[in-house]
């Protein structure tokens, strides 16, 4: 008789342990529906993540007729919030469709691209996705510049680089409605996951929008949080990251090149105040590594 594989709960709060940060996983075979995680339905901060529904909203929107992708949009320098990646580092008037801003806001998560596809989809529409796709842990209110501007007023700082030299004091975190998700844009690991199942089952959205949102997931830049733990030339992760001070997150679906596909939801918060933590961010791949090796093992017996 096959033994069932070991459950790797333990090995995957070790991990996070061992990176010091406080962490959330869910991981979910598309095709069998066997699941495992740690803390999947403890409520977590979205960070950046919350780009994925709007994602999906956009183009439930445009496959109703309510929005066209290829409308442009035009933004200037003022419009824009600096920052550290796509339209905000640039310094003259762009003008992209809104197909492109929905790409780049995924590609790079550029945080101007991401506020100006927001504002056009409307926040009751992107609670009626989450609604409709029965998302019911899933809350979004605010965008990217919404959250910056709260972190600043609740710190009392006038610019990120003094927040985060007034992060390590007592009591300054605890004020920051953006790291808390009972105040801010939040979900559970298993609202992500149940939503990337949906994307990769065309349940989310019609086809062929399923088909673009999956391309831009696919085109993801960033290799050093979930597929850091899947190094290999024949696997694909498709993902979403999510980066706010201290915390650290990312969602995606593994591919691997015998059909195998996993969602996965990793959520992390850091216990120190570091801007620069590669051990969390290398945390989140090996968490999610542990949970797919268990459900491919699951899967086999």
């Amino acid at each position: 008789m096959n033994s069932l594989p070991a459950r790797p709960e333990s090995s995957i709060t070790a991990v996070f342990r061992g990176a010091g940060v406080t962490g959330r996983l869910h991981a979910r075979d598309i095709d069998s529906g066997h699941e495992v995680g740690v803390g999947s339905d403890d409520p977590v901060v979205l960070a950046s993540v919350y780009k994925l529904p709007l994602l999906v909203a956009f183009f439930r929107a445009a496959a109703r007729g309510e929005l066209d992708p290829r409308a442009l949009v035009t933004l200037a320098p003022a419009d824009r919030r600096p920052g550290a990646t796509g339209l905000s580092t640039l310094l003259d008037e762009v003008t992209m469709s809104l197909r492109d801003l929905a790409t780049m806001m995924i590609t790079v998560s550029d945080n101007a691209a991401g506020d100006a596809l927001f504002a056009r989809v409307g926040v009751d529409a992107l609670g009626a996705t989450l609604a409709d796709l029965s998302l019911d842990a899933t809350h979004i209110r605010s965008d990217s510049d919404g959250l910056l501007d709260a972190l600043l007023a609740d710190s009392g700082a006038a610019s990120m680089p003094e927040l985060w030299a007034l992060l390590g004091e007592p009591g300054v975190a605890d004020r920051l409605r953006s790291l808390d998700p009972a105040r801010t844009n939040r979900t559970t690991p298993r609202d992500m996951c149940r939503l990337l199942d949906l994307l990769w089952h065309d349940e989310a959205a019609p086809a062929d929008e399923s088909a673009q949102m999956r391309r831009m997931l696919a085109l993801q830049v960033w290799p050093h949080r979930l597929a850091s733990g899947f190094p290999y030339d024949d696997v694909l992760v498709s993902g979403k990251t999510g980066t706010l001070l201290t915390i650290r997150n990312e969602v995606g679906v593994v591919e691997y090149p015998d059909g195998g596909r996993y969602a996965v939801a990793v959520f992390t918060h850091a216990d120190a105040p570091l801007a620069v933590a590669p051990q969390a961010d290398a945390a989140i791949g090996a968490a999610a590594r542990l949970a797919v090796q268990h459900l491919r093992a699951t899967q086999r017996r």
